[in-house]
């Protein structure tokens, strides 16, 4: 691994070592905090809520001072600082308004860090999920780390471990290398790009899969709260996505060398269904929610890295940071907060096996879309 790979690799340590506290966990601080479910999805949600309009004034900002590294580096430190305030807060409007700014600015770094490595590896993109896995190194340490620690700890002390590790971002932006300036120019306009109905159907197909994450990465953990799980349980459940999610970044090279990413891309939409429809009509089976969790190697791993790869050939040249923005503003940001709020209404109405299962249908709507379009080809 070169220099600068191992930079990119140090940071999504911590960016994801963060996510492997906040994700599962943080649902439980807020429930001790006496919020009901709608109002633990609301907060959770705004996670995803500032992903939709963030990254595009962040990549436009990022643009215009033609400094990217540097816009990484004051949204890491202004997202520790504005995290400071959660130590007070018990009130939703309180709570509200501090996760909305912490959001705000943790949303503005992973775009634009995804632009910097894939102009980094140029045409070795291939290469980007052996860079990316250290992320997912980071989330499973915490993951496993703070559920055992949290078996002994009271929940009060969450706060303190989110906060070392926003610092940990913060410290490990100021390393990142600058961008690398190229001098290929696409001559196709963005508003040509735009038009290309095989773009959309990626795009949407994308959001419909986050759509489907939306109530896994708000109420998972207190759905399997609900049905007997103790924290060290949850946090191994976690757990096991995780390291299969390690294992398929690795493999990615090899695995695109024979399939391809749209192959890889349409399977990961099949796979969810199935996974999503066992965590909603089998959470009591240990064996077949583990088997289930396996699965988040596809649904996550497999999908993002052909996901990225697959934006980062039609948005290319000096169209790649916008590519990159809209497809985690659209994806993440509208798909995960429309997942995310849809779901916390369904788990109120119908319990978690209503909220999964919708995360099934929208699977199995974001692949059939993908097919489609690829058929059209």
């Amino acid at each position: 691994m070169t220099a600068a790979a191992g930079r990119f690799a140090a940071y999504y340590f911590f960016y994801f070592a963060f996510v492997g506290v906040f994700s599962p966990y943080w649902s439980l601080y807020l429930k001790h905090l006496a919020f009901g479910a709608f109002e633990i999805a609301v907060l959770m949600s705004l996670l995803q809520v500032t992903r939709v309009f963030a990254p595009g004034a962040w990549g436009w900002l990022a643009d215009h001072l033609g400094r990217q590294a540097v816009v990484v580096r004051a949204a890491a430190l202004a997202g520790m600082l504005v995290f400071v305030p959660v130590f007070w807060v018990r009130d939703f409007a309180g709570m509200f308004a501090t996760m909305l700014l912490i959001a705000f600015f943790w949303s503005a770094s992973l775009p634009l860090v995804e632009s910097m490595t894939l102009g980094h590896l140029g045409r070795e993109t291939a290469r980007y999920g052996r860079i990316r896995l250290w992320g997912s190194v980071g989330f499973v340490l915490t993951v496993l780390g703070c559920g055992w620690w949290l078996e002994h700890a009271p929940i009060d002390a969450l706060p303190w471990l989110v906060l070392a590790l926003l610092a940990g971002i913060a410290t490990f932006a100021w390393r990142l290398p600058e961008a690398p300036r190229h001098a290929h120019v696409d001559p196709t306009p963005l508003r040509d790009l735009l038009r290309r109905p095989a773009v959309w159907a990626l795009l949407g197909a994308c959001a419909l899969m986050s759509v489907a994450h939306g109530p896994y990465y708000t109420l998972f953990s207190v759905y399997l709260e609900e049905h007997g799980y103790g924290k060290g349980a949850i946090g191994g459940l976690w757990a096991v996505g995780v390291i299969f999610e390690i294992g398929i970044f690795v493999l990615m090279p090899r695995l695109v060398a024979r399939w391809g990413y749209l192959r890889i891309l349409q399977a990961t939409f099949w796979l969810g269904t199935l996974r999503f429809a066992v965590i909603a009509l089998a959470v009591d089976s240990l064996p077949l929610l583990l088997a289930a969790q396996t699965l988040h190697a596809a649904t996550f791993a497999a999908f993002h890295a052909s996901a990225v790869a697959a934006v980062h050939e039609h948005f290319s040249g000096p169209h790649q940071a916008k590519g990159q923005a809209l497809y985690t503003s659209l994806s993440f940001g509208v798909g995960g907060t429309l997942g995310g709020l849809l779901g916390g209404w369904l788990y109120e109405a119908a319990g978690g096996e209503g909220a999964f299962l919708m995360s099934a249908g929208a699977t199995a709507l974001g692949g059939l879309i993908l097919a489609l379009s690829t058929a059209r080809r």
